[in-house]
């Protein structure tokens, strides 16, 4: 998939998930207006960014299985950990169009967290 003069691969999985699972974490903006692009796919609403809150790539995502799950995040620097609830799939295998707000694709590795994940001291 090409999008913005770059050239993006389209997953169609993501790596097992175990206790001991990496992933890289990104920042989401949730609100309304905010770079998610639209309303959250587990609830249909838009979510404020000091909720506790991430959006899962395609094959974690699992056609919606975990929305509303809540999951233990680890930081690997840190060594501490803390439970989110999954409300969006951060879609791996569609992106650079008007649905995605021309964003590419996620890899199949990323936890796309809230504001809030990336503020809260000693944690990343």
């Amino acid at each position: 998939m090409h999008c913005k003069g770059h050239s993006y691969p389209k997953y169609h999985g993501s790596p097992p998930v175990t206790s001991s699972t990496r992933a890289t974490l990104m920042n989401n903006d949730s609100s309304k207006g905010g770079d998610g692009s639209g309303p959250a796919e587990c609830d249909d609403s838009y979510h404020e960014n000091s909720e506790l809150i991430v959006a899962l790539s395609t094959g974690w995502y699992a056609d919606g299985s975990r929305c509303g799950d809540k999951i233990r995040i680890t930081s690997t620097k840190m060594g501490r950990s803390m439970m989110v609830k999954v409300v969006d799939e951060c879609d791996s295998r569609n992106g650079c169009d008007d649905e995605h707000d021309y964003q590419p694709p996620c890899r199949n590795d990323i936890v796309d967290g809230s504001d809030v994940l990336r503020k809260l001291p000693n944690m990343f």
